[in-house]
């Protein structure tokens, strides 16, 4: 009698419709090296329970963390970016926004969402920096602008959560002129006695960083997030000094007073709530608040 282990036949017999492949999105590695189950990541705040590591996020992520049970209304939700200067690279700027839309399941690349945090209204944009880099558009600009109007119609607190490399240079001058518009708007929350609270994640950079982002009457940061304005060579070739290490870390920025405070994912809704508190001066809302 054959012994059962022993193969009839030679090499893999099957077929290549048969065979199947581990499913995406089970396990993630950080930087590190340390392997973490998706499920345990989303558990932790989608940071590794190993090392710590804070993993790039986006809206969808920060506003189940932010509002109470997920629950929010959309504001501008179909606002999409045109190509008024016709502009190409190594490919049209209107395909790459149709290719950036079809691929990430977003109009452009911030979010804003009205909703509860702790029992109370706040209106936050964030943005996602799998569209196009976090770029900023006019649309990006536009939908921040809007977002600022609706906190102040509303008397809300306002929430910026920055992740970006910068002014989106498909649309050159126009998305400059989003860093005045924005930094205006943020002037009227002020002149209403509303908190605008920043929280600047990995990366923040150019002219998010040059603008909004460094705007906030508090300024936090995530944990070893990229926080700057012009990237290390740049920088070093233009003052011709050597530079510290880690000089554009959250951690360094914070020991230079750039930045108010670092919090990690799992305290950022108690502690923006809290920071909301303190600026308008009312009795500091406990967690049980979200229920």
């Amino acid at each position: 009698m054959t012994a059962w282990f022993k193969r009839k036949e030679k090499g893999i017999q099957t077929s290549t419709e048969e065979k199947k492949d581990t499913p995406k999105g089970l396990w993630y590695k950080s930087p590190t090296g340390k392997i973490v189950e998706s499920d345990d990541l989303a558990k932790n705040f989608y940071v590794s329970p190993e090392d710590d590591y804070h993993v790039r996020i986006g809206s969808k992520e920060y506003f189940e963390i932010l509002f109470d049970n997920n629950k929010f209304t959309e504001l501008d939700a179909n606002l999409s970016s045109k190509d008024p200067l016709k502009f190409e690279d190594t490919k049209k700027y209107s395909e790459r926004l149709k290719a950036a839309q079809k691929k990430t399941g977003l109009k452009d690349a911030v979010r804003t969402g009205y909703g509860k945090s702790y029992g109370k209204d706040i209106v936050i944009c964030c943005m996602d920096f799998k569209f196009i880099g976090g770029s900023m558009g006019s649309v990006v600009g536009e939908k921040i602008a809007r977002g600022i109007d609706y906190a102040i119609k509303k008397k809300a607190p306002f929430m910026m959560i920055s992740k970006s490399g910068g002014a989106r240079m498909m649309e050159a001058a126009l998305s400059l002129m989003q860093l005045a518009k924005t930094s205006a708007k943020l002037a009227q929350l002020s002149e209403a006695g509303l908190p605008y609270i920043s929280l600047c994640t990995d990366p923040t950079t150019g002219g998010t960083t040059a603008s909004y982002a460094m705007l906030g009457d508090i300024n936090i940061a995530e944990p070893g997030a990229l926080i700057g304005f012009a990237g290390p060579r740049i920088v070093k070739d233009t003052t011709g000094k050597d530079l510290p290490e880690g000089f554009q870390s959250s951690e360094f920025l914070l020991e230079h007073g750039f930045l108010d405070f670092i919090s990690h994912r799992r305290d950022l809704k108690k502690k923006v709530n809290l920071y909301i508190d303190l600026i308008q001066n009312n009795p500091v809302r406990a967690e049980k608040a979200t229920a």
